[in-house]
């Protein structure tokens, strides 16, 4: 059930709430779609997820962690601790291979730079206009 390739994936990806397919997709990057749908099929069929099918064109199904899911959250978490204290690199492999870190890494979250100060430009003379017109 969890030893699944991206079980854990998925379930920290819905840990901020319910997510459509093509969401945890572009998170999860590099999993196919196929595997995706297949691993939340399982996790539907093991009662870790739940599906919900609002119907319309295109389909808008979600997917969101059920109580038994939730149950694998303190699990993701120490496994990212660990990461964390053994200093992985995983993270600055992913942000160079595809642009961007992972939704629940914690260099997303970094503190704000303080804003600098920066006077308004000078507003520029209008030039004299020396031309003479002829009438």
């Amino acid at each position: 059930m969890i030893g699944d390739k991206w079980t854990l994936l998925i379930a920290r990806d819905l840990a901020a709430g319910p997510r459509r397919t093509m969401e945890l997709h572009t998170g999860l990057f590099p999993i196919s779609s196929r595997t995706l749908v297949a691993r939340l099929r399982d996790m539907v069929k093991d009662k870790l997820v739940e599906r919900t099918d609002y119907g319309g064109n295109p389909p808008h199904i979600e997917y969101e962690l059920t109580e038994r899911g939730r149950v694998l959250l303190p699990l993701v978490e120490a496994l990212r601790v660990v990461g964390q204290t053994l200093d992985c690199n995983q993270c600055e492999d992913r942000k160079k291979h595809s642009g961007f870190y992972c939704e629940a890494c914690p260099k997303n979250f970094k503190a704000p730079e303080p804003e600098t100060f920066k006077p308004a430009p000078l507003p520029r003379r209008r030039q004299q206009d020396d031309s003479i017109v002829l009438l």
